[in-house]
């Protein structure tokens, strides 16, 4: 009987040392500690805030038009960088919108690396601006 009085007492001072160490539940707040936790930064898709935007709009309807996709993603390297990438090099302004559209129509090697972006001649300069645009607003 001893050896399980003994026991017991070594279940109640392990249990009263969990509780009084903040492991017995229901914990107190001190004076002047505030229990709220700071919001979860929710991650914005990439182009999110300019949806909207005229030219967001015309230049993902172009890049979805043309053969874009089969070598881009937005958020996802497949053959070349991802659009996200893209805009995130480059800010928007209009000497880059010009030099990528002009990658875009000439092609373009060596910036990404060695494998080429082919040429697209037959796209007029004021698309591929517009498509360009729509990449540097996805940043």
């Amino acid at each position: 009987m001893k050896l399980n009085k003994h026991v017991s007492l070594a279940i109640l001072a392990a249990g009263m040392m969990t509780f009084a160490c903040g492991g017995g539940g229901n914990e107190t707040q001190k004076s002047g500690e505030s229990t709220t936790t700071a919001p979860v930064e929710q991650k914005q898709a990439p182009g999110e805030k300019n949806k909207d935007n005229p030219d967001f709009v015309k230049g993902l309807a172009l890049v979805k038009e043309n053969d874009c996709p089969s070598c881009h993603m937005v958020e996802r390297k497949i053959v070349g960088p991802s659009y996200a990438e893209v805009a995130e090099k480059y800010e928007y302004n209009d000497e880059n919108i010009e030099m990528l559209a002009s990658h875009v129509i000439a092609g373009n090697v060596g910036v990404w690396g060695e494998i080429p972006m082919p040429a697209h001649p037959n796209l007029s300069k004021e698309d591929a601006e517009q498509m360009v645009k729509y990449v540097l607003l996805l940043k």
